[in-house]
């Protein structure tokens, strides 16, 4: 079973940018895909963005495309959320999961999961 932590989160202004990182044990981190969802209180979980394992396939929720970019350097066993244009609706703790396709994770995440990183975006 693979473990993931998140870090990056914090407190940003509207309209600025935050970048998150996912960092996976193991050494099968390039075998499977990741995703990054996120829960603000009082509402479900919900998707965010996902990769395939090597990098070629990304999905993203209408909410944030065009303002977050998901990548990951198998290298270094780690994901990263690039997020900008951030809004105070971006406010919610995120978190990493894995799972067989980008597509599976869009649809049905069923993987592991880290812990989740506060993101707080207020004046």
């Amino acid at each position: 079973q693979v473990q993931l932590v998140e870090s990056g989160g914090g407190l940003v202004q509207p309209g600025g940018s935050l970048r998150l990182s996912c960092a996976a044990s193991g050494r099968t981190f390039r075998s499977y895909a990741m995703g990054w969802f996120r829960q603000a209180p009082g509402k479900e979980r919900e998707f965010v963005a996902a990769i395939s394992s090597l990098g070629s396939t990304t999905y993203y929720a209408d909410s944030v495309k065009g303002r977050f970019t998901i990548s990951r350097d198998n290298a270094k066993n780690t994901m990263y959320l690039q997020m900008n244009s951030l809004k105070p609706e971006d406010t919610a703790v995120y978190s990493c999961t894995t799972g067989s396709t980008a597509a599976t994770i869009r649809e049905n995440p069923s993987g592991s999961w880290g812990p989740g990183t506060q993101v707080t975006v207020s004046s």
